[in-house]
């Protein structure tokens, strides 16, 4: 599944990211495999979305965010 696709307020793990032009980018923004992110905010017309990583909050467009794999972390 894809960061664009989780639900407000889902806590989700990076698995990879897809898009090597901008892998670099999101690795110094703390985008990395392993990380925990959450949708903390929606905006009215879904695009961008704000996520919690690292205690930071990040707006990503929904055409990044599809290049970002993640799966729900398990209890």
């Amino acid at each position: 599944m894809s960061l664009d696709e989780i639900k407000l307020n889902d806590v989700v793990v990076i698995l990879k990211i897809n898009d090597v032009d901008m892998k670099r980018r999101l690795y110094d923004l703390g985008f990395l495999p392993g990380e925990k992110v959450e949708c903390v905010l929606n905006n009215p017309f879904r695009n961008p979305r704000a996520y919690k990583i690292n205690g930071a909050i990040l707006a990503l467009r929904d055409e990044l965010a599809r290049e970002i794999e993640v799966i729900y972390e398990e209890d």
